[in-house]
């Protein structure tokens, strides 16, 4: 079955001149993917031109899409929902709920992207609220974080709902056997952590899940867990924090060697060490935040992703529709749901029919 994905072509920092050629290598590489380019056609085809290709060298694997709008990086998410209607943001998440589009990938605005996300393709059922899940590097190989920003207040069944939501995709894309869930909290005893917390590490107990139970901070790149559940205020400042510190201890490194003509030569012979340590935190590879809960499959590139990252977003996308993460989700909620009823019927454990 051939995977259709629905690129976003002009959000992010660099637009048509990183999404296309991204395109283009997914289309090179992966004879079942196709792709439709959403955008101002006149840039897209520019863009095709200069990679020496064209909306015609792939047949209809290739399919260029006009939209007559652009979401800014800045714009508000009700503006840009209501009043962009042609916005190239949103003719692609519509592309995903008419079915033309099996997944959908935009570096755009954030806010904006899950806004219109949201209203165009709604959420599964027993889902409240999509989450921002994204990949971070452990000393064990990578774990799955949610939310990372899209739900700042969150209720002990949102919690719930994130861990069955990131549990699933990590099943589904790592090809794990029930993956081990962390709850983010300031320390590994049930007594730690403010009331939400408490409640939410008794609803993962109980949910049949593989419920490692608290983790804190540093567990995240120990690899403790496949999954870390957390609120998004907490996991934006968490990958932030990330993110801030890598660009610190590169910066440092980039001071030292450069310091005298010794540190520079010592550079020259560590540089095969230092390669290789870019290599493994080279947040590139770990390019493409899944938008969990909708109906339909949606990844928030960085946006400042290169053409090689975004492609990494592009291929993610394209894994979970293969693997069927949406009907898994679904089926664990209705699971989850029906037992919920079968302890006390006035009461469903915080997941909705």
């Amino acid at each position: 079955m051939r995977v259709t994905v629905a690129v976003d072509c002009m959000g992010g920092d660099h637009g048509p001149s990183v999404t296309v050629p991204a395109a283009l290598g997914l289309l090179h590489d992966d004879a079942g993917a196709g792709v439709i380019l959403v955008g101002l056609s006149a840039d897209i085809e520019a863009q095709l031109k200069q990679n020496k290709s064209s909306s015609s060298a792939f047949g209809d694997r290739l399919v260029v899409r006009h939209a007559s709008e652009v979401v800014g990086m800045d714009e508000p998410p009700a503006v840009a929902m209501r009043s962009k209607k042609d916005s190239s943001m949103r003719v692609m998440a519509n592309l995903v709920k008419s079915g033309e589009a099996q997944a959908a990938v935009s570096a755009g605005n954030t806010g904006a992207l899950m806004a219109i996300s949201r209203y165009v393709l709604k959420t599964l059922p027993g889902i409240d609220r999509p989450a921002i899940a994204s990949i971070m590097p452990t000393l064990r190989g990578r774990v799955y974080v949610l939310d990372l920003g899209a739900n700042v207040d969150c209720t002990a069944e949102h919690l719930l709902q994130f861990g069955i939501m990131g549990s699933e995709l990590v099943a589904c894309v790592e090809h794990k056997i029930a993956p081990t869930v962390g709850l983010l909290n300031i320390g590994e005893e049930d007594i730690k952590g403010n009331e939400v917390v408490k409640r939410a590490a008794e609803l993962l107990r109980a949910s049949g899940l593989n419920f490692y139970g608290n983790v804190e901070g540093n567990d995240i790149f120990k690899g403790t867990t496949d999954v870390v559940v957390c609120d998004g205020f907490v996991g934006n400042v968490a990958l932030k924090s990330a993110e801030g510190l890598a660009h610190l201890i590169r910066t440092f490194l980039q001071e030292e060697f450069k310091r005298n003509l010794f540190t520079k030569l010592a550079g020259l012979v560590a540089m095969p060490v230092l390669n290789a340590f870019k290599k493994r935190v080279d947040y590139r590879g770990y390019n493409g935040a899944s938008l969990l809960g909708l109906r339909g499959i949606v990844l928030k590139s960085h946006g400042s992703a290169d053409a090689y990252s975004f492609e990494c977003a592009l291929r993610r996308a394209v894994e979970e529709v293969r693997t069927g993460m949406l009907a898994h989700i679904s089926e664990r909620m209705a699971h989850l749901h029906v037992q919920a009823l079968e302890h006390d019927p006035e009461k469903t454990n915080g997941i909705t029919a």
